[in-house]
């Protein structure tokens, strides 16, 4: 008894010394976590970056796609699993001491990038001639525009800040299909330049998937020669809303969904004004731009199988110009020139837009969907303006020793310049349309009817006056001639049916194969014209260690004529012209790999375009005047080259380089001895409006190394000229070239209240309802270069010389923004 009294205290010793330092042991042991990870096709992804939240440490998979970290035990870890152009994959992790945990996962791609093979409708991949964009940026791109047309013109190019408007590889503005939510959206028609020009129909704020093809693009999208901006707004989970202001105008935008999450909401006001930014033009005098924007989405799902949509949209567009005076220098180093004019006059131009669409969306199974649509759009636009501008036209000084240096030296020529205009257009469009999908495993079937009419009421009333010491030109001794004299009134009302089949499939249930074929069909009432459009698109992506893919496109694209291309430089309307139509056949591979820890993205890509029955046009400013015949024919061909990268963590970074060369030939009437038309005969290749040689763009973020909330954007824009001559109605002569457009436009931003830090601050504070508090600073134009938007040409009368005197666009200005979202 004596000894087990004793034996147990002593063995309970020896246990207890024997069992705290393996307790230790175990406690210090590492947490191991470890696993595969596949992308969106089912494949080992290489290179993903696994990180650790609040450690410096960085893995990368393997090229069999597995990981394997270390984690300390009881404590719970924030592991993100990150590659470029796929969503972020972010795991809260707690494990034992010692334990081994096995955590397989597979990323998907980004909603942002554009659909080519799609198996179920929310499933995106890559298709030839995709350009990626990300919504989320539109309010960090710096410059005058932003919103998502200023990350596209970042991407393809731009020669004019003021505008929204866009050229795709050598197509013009009016060559752009834009849909949101699978409705088309127009622009207004009558706009002349980007002073006029109020805000796109597009609202940042509301956006949340963004597609934009440049060319090869499906059967599913309408009859466009150039590219597709496809629009998905989004559907709020919860409350949220955003305000935001600046030098140059504001927005709000509130969204929210029921408590059952049937009913869904997106209302969104815009305000812009340019009177700050148009102050730095060369033209000075009292401008009173000011547009208005309002827009809103409701959504309604009944159940499973049913749901609605409703999207409404009001655009007031004012502009009001009362100009003074400018001040033009222009010429070279020994040879300068000064024109001075003094105005009187105004303009005033009103263009009011609405807009209304409303689907039901019917799903009887898992694989079909059937989806009825309606939409009505009217514009009403008006543009008065009679402005004349006494100018005297001098030669400057240009002897450094002389004391009138930089002044006029001697006058060579003084007269008048008259514009006058009374223009008035109204436009309703109805569309009836229907749109289907049904998913058979390999093949992703979709087909399209739309029915639209056209309801279009014209009446243009313009002309330009010039007098030169005296002399109306074109000079004549018994009449008074006008220049530019357009005069018309036309009322049409046409309808189109149209009609698209398209299977997207896959070779063998393989990934690597994949591809989409279409046909779409048009007829137009206005000509009787019926065209088939069939269109091709393959993918290929081999199973390399290396994340390749390659892309292929070719199809047939025809433009009906809307109006505009039916009446020429004097007004006439010619109901006979045919679509204008283009072949595409382009190309194009695609590479992600990692470098010095960060993931790079390099596109490549090239096309051809053959273009015929085409319809010449001339750019007066940013509005289009066609010739209104199918009187052309040329081609278009170049290449593209893109690199993404995040330089640093969550700052997206890119940099564009396009090379791309387009020319017409102009049907030609030869006269035969009575004066009559003998023979019409081609001419040589001139280039095209739009024959801008090469365009290099850049975007650059970063942010500072110890604080991620200041942040600096820049971006950089170089493009080489564009074709011009003088307005004389003959395209033959416009070979003369533009200086190089050259900007560079920078912000920095600096976020004033995060979100996330709610929980450092008193329960009680208002800052607790709010996600974020953005400012930033931005430099327009920071190198203050001036560009050339177009010419004003002025004839002296006496020595018959013409002179070319540039229109300037802005100069350096600054701007200051504020971001806040709740």
């Amino acid at each position: 008894m004596l000894y087990m009294k004793l034996f147990r205290p002593v063995a309970f010793l020896i246990v207890l010394l024997f069992a705290l330092p393996a307790a230790s042991l175990a406690q210090l042991a590492p947490a191991v976590l470890e696993g595969l990870v596949r992308d969106d096709n089912g494949n080992p992804f290489a290179d993903v970056r696994v990180t650790v939240a609040g450690s410096d440490n960085i893995l990368l998979t393997g090229s069999d796609g597995r990981y394997r970290i270390e984690l300390s035990p009881s404590v719970t870890h924030t592991v993100s699993f990150a590659s470029f152009g796929y969503e972020t994959h972010k795991k809260r992790v707690t494990l034992k001491p010692g334990e081994h945990k096995t955590l397989d996962l597979r990323l998907r791609i980004q909603d942002i990038e554009l659909r080519a093979f799609e198996k179920k409708d929310d499933s995106r991949k890559k298709e030839a001639g995709a350009v990626y964009i990300d919504p989320k940026k539109a309010q960090q791109i710096a410059g005058p525009i932003g919103g998502i047309e200023g990350i596209i013109k970042t991407l393809v190019g731009s020669t004019n800040e003021l505008t929204s408007q866009y050229s795709v590889r050598g197509g013009n503005y009016d060559e752009n299909l834009v849909y949101v939510n699978d409705f088309e959206i127009y622009r207004p028609f009558l706009v002349r330049s980007g002073q006029q020009e109020g805000l796109s129909f597009v609202n940042a704020d509301l956006t949340q998937n963004v597609s934009f093809s440049v060319g090869g693009f499906q059967a599913r999208y309408g009859d466009k020669m150039s590219s597709v901006l496809d629009v998905t707004y989004k559907t709020p989970k919860q409350f949220a809303g955003s305000v935001s202001g600046s030098l140059l105008g504001g927005s709000v935008h509130l969204e929210g969904a029921s408590r059952n999450k049937k009913f869904t909401y997106l209302v969104g006001a815009r305000q812009k004004s340019n009177q700050y930014l148009l102050k730095s033009q060369p033209t000075k005098g009292i401008y009173n731009p000011s547009f208005t924007d309002l827009q809103g989405l409701l959504h309604y799902r009944f159940n499973r199988k049913w749901e609605t949509e409703l999207i409404i949209n009001y655009a007031r567009n004012r502009f009001s110009y009362i100009p003074e005076e400018q001040t033009s220098s222009f010429g070279l180093a020994n040879k300068a020139y000064q024109l001075r004019v003094l105005y009187t006059g105004s303009e005033i131009d009103q263009f009011d837009s609405r807009f209304g669409g409303y689907s039901v969306t019917f799903r009887p199974n898992e694989n079909l969907k059937l989806k009825l649509l309606a939409s009505a759009f009217q514009t009403n636009e008006q543009e008065t303006y009679d402005i004349s501008g006494e100018y005297v036209l001098g030669e400057l000084e240009t002897d450094l020793g002389k004391s009138n240096f930089g002044q006029t030296k001697y006058s060579l020529g003084t007269g008048v310049i008259q514009n006058y205009g009374r223009n008035y257009l109204k436009v309703n469009v109805y569309t009836a349309a229907h749109r289907g999908s049904y998913d058979a495993g390999n093949h992703f079937i979709q087909w399209g009817a739309d029915f639209t009419r056209l309801d279009i009421r014209d009446e243009l009333h313009s002309y330009q006056r010039r007098d030169s010491a005296g002399f109306t030109q074109p000079f004549s001794t018994t009449d008074l001639t006008m220049q530019n004299v357009y005069v018309s009134a036309n009322t049409i009302q046409p309808f189109r049916v149209s009609g698209f089949l398209q299977d997207n499939f896959r070779f063998n249930d393989s990934s690597r194969y994949s591809g989409s074929f279409g046909v779409r069909y048009l007829y137009n009432s206005l000509n009787k014209e019926k065209i088939l459009s069939p269109r091709l698109q393959l993918g290929y992506k081999p199973r390399w260690k290396k994340d390749w893919s390659f892309r292929f496109a070719t199809g047939y694209y025809a433009q009906p004529a809307f109006y505009r291309e039916l009446r020429d430089l004097q007004g006439n309307t010619n109901l006979d012209v045919q679509s204008q139509k283009s072949y595409h056949v382009l190309a194009g591979t695609e590479t992600n790999f990692t470098a010095n820890g960060s993931p790079f993205r390099f596109t490549t890509e090239v096309y051809y375009k053959k273009l015929w029955d085409l319809v010449p046009y001339e750019y007066d400013g940013i509005k289009i005047r066609y010739y209104g015949t199918n009187s052309s024919r040329g081609y278009a061909y170049g290449g593209e080259v893109r690199l993404y990268a995040d330089l640093v963590k969550d700052a997206t970074s890119w940099i564009s380089l396009a090379v791309m060369k387009t020319e017409e030939q102009i049907l030609q009437a030869y006269k035969g001895a009575g004066g009559q038309d003998s023979a019409y005969v081609y001419s040589q290749y001139v280039p095209r409006p739009t024959d801008q040689r090469v365009m290099v763009s850049m975007f650059f973020q970063d942010y500072l190394p110890q604080n991620h909330n200041f942040r600096v954007h820049l971006n950089m824009m170089y493009g080489t000229g564009l074709p011009f001559g003088y307005p004389n109605g003959n395209r033959l002569d416009d070979v003369l070239r533009m200086p190089a457009y050259k900007r560079v436009d920078i912000g920095f931003s600096a976020l004033l209240l995060d979100g996330a830090k709610k929980g450092k601050r008193p329960s009680h504070s208002f800052f607790n309802n709010l996600e974020s508090i953005w400012t930033s600073l931005e430099v327009f134009n920071l190198l203050n270069i001036q560009n050339t938007l177009s010419y004003t040409w002025i004839q002296d009368q006496t020595s018959n010389k013409i002179y070319a005197v540039p229109n300037r666009l802005t100069s350096r200005l600054l701007n200051l923004k504020v971001v806040v979202s709740f």
